[in-house]
């Protein structure tokens, strides 16, 4: 009598971490979108009412490629059938359809660029990257589907970061005194913006491996319980190594941000209020150091303390600011309406890149100027609620982290512009002119969608370092 067959083994399946393509509606971002297509129509219409007197799109062609770019982006999310977040897009689009009217609006030979033998204007060229902005964000939203090449690359980012800012300083151009463009063929950005997102990417992976030991482990000096400084120190260089590059190009916005950025993730990890506390002590030190060593930077500080007493020469563009923030008043005199050329050109010479919150000011009065703020906090919480829902430490922190990127670096410019800082170099993100800005914050936006997705691929398991096992065996003992 032979033995039964044995039955064969059955091994359960694996899930499958990405399956097939299903189309899932995204109703609340449709909406928020068709908000943002009416609301920027009425814009341009007023604005052409107000320049031309006639009740049309100011700019027809512009306005609805650039919508339609919103809706194209809503449909890839669309189709891809990702479950990320709804929010981020529609505001995103918001503050990118601000910028645009508002480039309409000014002088169209503020910039002239040539792409293939064709010459853009201002809002031409302002277009384009927006529309570049959006495939970006979207691409990277719905392609990046693990962080893996993120938190294992995390030194090598940061080098490659850091390299970038070295050719920038040696092979950069030269403009104001601040050598912060690199020119790569016809096309040319600031390595600055790219380096923030570096940065976030960096502390990141950093501060989720050495967390528990920053936490649970005290330094003492004096009466301030610091974490260990052996396992900040490599951050700590790091960082060190790209503010002083920073430093040394004059590039006193850059600074600025990345020491927030960095300050703001060090207590959002630990939670130490005492660190935070310490590094503004040792900014200020440094600033007034700075301020004595550079002129650019004294400059700027003297401009801030009083503008008014030079107010044709340094402080001309802050006394315009502030003279535009005082006509517009609470509900502002209109697009078009204001800024009152002088000389055929308009009061402030850098209201495209380092001023749009003033030429805003004026025509859209501080319930515009509060409105385009929130909009800033909306993409700021929105991050920070991506941030409390990740899977992990690193997943937590780069969320966070991305979202401060933006809200500090809008805080920075919008403080200069209301002489509560001094003005810095830093942009308006998603307004200001300037593609290498609108790219850089659509990789943070593209990012955060991506850690947004409630069916993202699972994190890895946690790998114990050398370093943990070494405190957990100093722990039995």
């Amino acid at each position: 009598m032979t033995a039964p067959a044995a039955a064969p083994s059955r091994t359960p399946a694996l899930p499958r971490l990405i399956g097939p393509i299903r189309p899932r509606p995204r109703w609340v971002e449709l909406r928020l979108l068709l908000l943002v297509a009416a609301a920027l129509a009425v814009g341009s219409i007023s604005l052409n009412a107000t320049v031309n007197g006639e009740f049309r799109l100011y700019d027809v062609q512009g306005i609805v490629i650039y919508v339609a770019g919103l809706l194209v982006a809503h449909l890839a999310q669309v189709l891809a059938g990702r479950r990320t977040d709804q929010i981020l897009l529609p505001t995103a689009g918001m503050l990118g359809g601000i910028s645009l009217l508002l480039m309409e609006r000014l002088p169209q030979d503020l910039v002239t660029q040539s792409f293939f033998g064709t010459t853009l204007t201002l809002a031409e060229v302002q277009l384009l990257w927006l529309l570049i902005a959006l495939g970006i964000a979207t691409t990277i939203g719905i392609v990046v589907r693990s962080d893996s090449w993120l938190r294992r690359y995390k030194y090598t980012w940061a080098a490659a970061g850091v390299a970038l800012l070295l050719l920038t300083f040696v092979f950069g151009t030269e403009v104001n005194g601040q050598r912060l463009t690199l020119d790569l063929g016809p096309i040319s950005g600031q390595p600055s913006e790219l380096l923030k997102v570096i940065l976030v990417v960096f502390l990141a992976g950093y501060l989720s491996e050495n967390r528990a030991l920053l936490v649970e482990q005290d330094t003492r000096v004096g009466p301030l319980r610091l974490p260990p400084l052996p396992y900040l120190a490599p951050m700590v260089v790091m960082w060190a190594i790209a503010l002083g590059i920073v430093v040394v190009q004059r590039d006193l916005g850059a600074a600025l941000l990345f020491f927030g950025v960095f300050l703001a993730m060090l207590y959002v990890a630990t939670g130490r209020f005492s660190l935070v506390i310490i590094g503004l002590i040792l900014f200020v030190l440094g600033s007034a150091l700075m301020a004595t060593l550079f002129a650019t930077i004294r400059t700027r500080v003297d401009i801030w303390l009083d503008p008014f007493s030079d107010p044709l020469g340094a402080g001309y563009q802050v006394v315009q600011a502030l003279h535009a923030f005082a006509r517009g008043g609470l509900l502002g005199v209109g697009l078009g309406a204001g800024l009152p050329e002088i000389g055929g050109r308009p009061p402030i010479p850098a209201v495209h890149t380092d001023f749009p919150l003033a030429a805003l000011g004026e025509e859209l009065g501080l319930l515009g100027v509060v409105a385009i703020l929130g909009l800033f906090l909306v993409v700021v919480e929105r991050g920070m609620r991506i941030g409390a829902a990740a899977a992990d430490d690193f997943r937590s922190l780069l969320a966070v982290g991305l979202a401060l990127v933006i809200g500090i670096q809008a805080f920075t410019i919008a403080a200069g512009n209301l002489k509560v800082l001094p003005l810095t170099g830093v942009t308006l993100p998603f307004i200001s002119y300037g593609g290498s800005s609108l790219l850089a914050n659509a990789v943070i936006i593209g990012l955060l969608l991506a850690l947004s997705d409630k069916g993202v691929e699972p994190p890895p398991p946690p790998r114990v370092g050398s370093s943990r096992r070494w405190f957990r065996r100093g722990a039995a003992r």
